[in-house]
């Protein structure tokens, strides 16, 4: 593992760390190098061994006993959705796995949203719509496409939905760029941004579920072939 820099943070040593367990550098049930020879394979000074391991802790990375050596743990199986937020890479099998989440949940939120939904929210979807279909470039259609189902999910009404969407964000928004293939012919996909909608402000929730169900499977088929 190599050095880090004296001006990094403890951030820097956290990311690393947090590389090496997800990558399958340290494997499940692996113990970990002592603090000590970890600060000094790093370059790092303690303190910031310590806030890091922490960290790795509390996101169930790591499992650390007093008086025993800290241990991997398969963060496949005792990790949570904070997990998405570092995985720092958005690799196939992570992309086949993220996309029919996100579209099993788009698939029940519009149906719940179509029903809950204020007519506030109702008019922001169907703005939301028109945006995407307008969008001058990726970047604007990704923003749009964010926010739009956002706002369906926040129409759901749903405290654990909103919870997902809020851990999902944390690993799209910093790799946006990667998911470019999900706005690709704006022209097709715009008029299931605008059935969903519809669908969601007429208070009809088949049709609200079936419209996102198209639109996030068209987005996963794309995002999945482009890997």
């Amino acid at each position: 593992m190599p050095p880090i820099a004296r001006a990094s943070v403890p951030d820097l040593v956290f990311a690393e760390l947090c590389e090496a367990i997800l990558s399958g550098r340290y494997a499940p049930g692996e113990r970990l190098p002592t603090q000590r020879t970890l600060a000094a394979d790093l370059d790092v000074n303690m303190a910031s061994i310590r806030e890091a391991l922490g960290r790795l802790e509390q996101l169930r990375l790591v499992e650390i006993r007093h008086g025993d050596a800290m241990r991997v743990l398969d963060w496949r199986r005792s990790g949570g959705l904070e997990a998405l937020a570092v995985l720092g890479s958005v690799d196939r099998s992570t992309i086949a796995a993220l996309f029919e989440a996100r579209r099993l949940l788009l698939t029940e939120a519009a149906r719940l949203a179509a029903t809950r939904r204020s007519d506030e929210q109702a008019a922001g979807l169907r703005r939301l719509a028109a945006a995407i279909a307008g969008a001058a470039d990726d970047d604007g259609a990704l923003a749009a496409d964010w926010a739009y189902m956002a706002a369906v999910v926040e129409a759901a009404g749903n405290l654990v939905f909103q919870l997902i969407m809020n851990s999902v964000r944390e690993l799209y928004l910093p790799n946006a760029r990667a998911f470019a293939p999900v706005v690709a012919d704006r022209a097709a996909l715009g008029r299931l941004y605008e059935r969903g909608a519809t669908a969601i402000g007429a208070r009809d929730p088949d049709g609200a579920a079936d419209a996102l169900r198209r639109l996030a499977a068209a987005q996963e088929e794309r995002m999945v072939a482009a890997r």
